[in-house]
């Protein structure tokens, strides 16, 4: 007869369950207090147009020579902004059309100067009640201890009113990269205990015993542990895109197996038994595989078009980008469907089955609370234009203060600590196996529900006295022998 390895989520109180959702949420909480009170990510300095350009050039054509702050590894990444204003201008919304050329080179620790390259690229300026920020570069990693930039532009020369010009350079802080530093290494250290207890706690149940929650945990524990990335220090100590890119990788690996675990789970509960991988896993696979796919490229397409020209933007440079942006959103509202279907299909079928509506109840409500949390976050950071296209490069410059990061990294953390502590077997889950291998309960073996709760037996008083007297019979022969 098949053993299961319990969890201790059946051995749990309502009481338990409420401390379980506290503690979670205290935990959590406690993450994002010390993020407010940790320092700003992005460091920001600005200089006004006027102050960057020489005598008699106009700001409408430049060029204004820019130089960066100095610079280290710790600042991760770098960014030249420029923000427009016309001034004395009654037209309302507008839309013009210019090119930005960029003369950039890079400062080596002696006070050499290294020519880089010269890039000139077609932007549109939007202007409304305020115009709208571009971005001139972006720099994923520092080659060097210093930056300087020619900036000119052509095309808006013959504009009847004047433009106020105003550039940004932003990096990350210093202080946040030795934060985020200790708080991935304890976030990996966590990651890593937990991990090794769920494990030692499975230890005594053959794997093809266990439960399909208990072998995902099994699975996700592992890619939370590359999710919070024990790679990361190589980011300061090499000058490389590899790093960052590893860390991206291990982000949407992580993020897209979460998205198959609940697929997996909402719908293995309803099904007992084996689960065919070609009807089972395939369809959800390919699911959820596009998303990864579509991350993915969009990821290395960015990284590479970025060491070739640091100028480059995906979203103003790459033609069908809007055709990329509609397969993500279809996909996107594919998975939501079928989680729905999946979700709404296992409460009709298992509202009677105390057992299986047990583990439905608790992962459906942990979720959902995530899932709130995660949207509150979102919209504090972005507010309206959460759907718009403010992710990569341009992602970064919308982070405030280290809450920000930690939220989230610390959000998906204590959720799968959570989840491996009501997943992992209780104490007396050994016994409970015995019990089930037991002939005098072999009738108890019809579904997980019975072998829980005793259905079948809560209304046979005498058979069940008789059980009861079988199975001490059974421990004595047990210990005789």
């Amino acid at each position: 007869m098949e053993r299961l390895a319990p969890m201790r989520l059946y051995s749990l109180s309502k009481r338990h369950f409420v401390l379980v959702f506290v503690v979670f949420l205290i935990c959590f909480g406690l993450t994002v207090f010390v993020g407010i009170a940790g320092p700003r990510i992005i460091i920001e300095q600005e200089h006004n147009g006027d102050q960057v350009i020489g005598k008699n050039v106009s700001t409408k054509t430049g060029p204004f020579d820019l130089v960066s702050p100095p610079l280290t590894t710790y600042n991760q990444q770098l960014w030249l902004t420029c923000v427009m204003q016309a001034e004395n201008s009654n037209m309302g919304d507008f839309l013009q059309p210019f090119e930005i050329i960029v003369d950039l080179k890079g400062v080596m620790q002696e006070a050499s100067m290294m020519y880089i390259n010269v890039y000139q690229k077609s932007r549109k300026l939007h202007c409304g009640a305020k115009c709208d920020e571009i971005i001139v570069l972006h720099l994923g990693y520092m080659n060097y201890t210093q930056y300087r930039a020619a900036v000119s532009f052509k095309g808006l020369e013959n504009m009847t009113y004047d433009i106020k010009v105003k550039f940004v350079w932003k990096t990350y802080n210093p202080t946040f990269s030795q934060v985020e530093i200790w708080f991935r290494f304890v976030f990996v250290v966590l990651t890593f205990m937990v991990t090794c207890m769920f494990a030692h706690s499975l230890r005594k149940f053959s794997m093809r015993d266990w439960g399909i929650e208990q072998k995902w945990m099994s699975f996700l524990l592992p890619l939370l542990l590359l999710y919070n990335d024990p790679f990361f220090p190589l980011s300061f100590l090499v000058n490389s895109w590899f790093p960052g890119t590893l860390d991206a990788f291990f982000q949407a690996l992580f993020l897209c197996s979460l998205l198959l675990f609940w697929l997996c789970v909402y719908h293995g509960i309803r099904v007992q038994g084996e689960r065919k991988c070609l009807t089972f896993y395939l369809p959800k696979l390919i699911i959820v595989g596009l998303l990864w796919l579509s991350a993915v490229t969009l990821g290395i397409w960015q990284t590479v078009n970025e060491l070739r020209d640091p100028t480059y933007q995906y979203k103003v440079d790459i033609a069908n980008f809007q055709g990329m942006k509609i397969f993500f959103l279809i996909v996107v509202v594919l998975y939501i469907l079928y989680l729905m279907f999946l979700i709404l299909r296992a409460c009709s079928e298992l509202k009677n089955m105390p057992y299986s509506d047990l583990r439905l109840k608790f992962l459906t409500g942990l979720t959902f609370v995530v899932l709130v949390i995660s949207m509150i976050i979102l919209y504090l950071r972005f507010g309206a234009k959460a759907l718009q296209d403010n992710f990569v490069a341009a992602l970064s410059t919308h982070y405030q203060n280290s809450a920000e990061f930690l939220s989230f990294y610390g959000l998906l953390n204590f959720y799968l600590y959570t989840l491996a502590f009501v997943y992992s077997p209780s104490k007396n889950a050994l016994y409970d196996a015995q019990l089930k291998d037991n002939p005098a309960f072999s009738m108890l073996n019809d579904s997980d529900d019975e072998v829980i709760y005793g259905s079948d037996y809560e209304d046979m008083p005498l058979q069940n006295g008789r059980a009861i007297k079988a199975t001490a019979q059974y421990h004595d022969d047990s210990d005789s022998d």
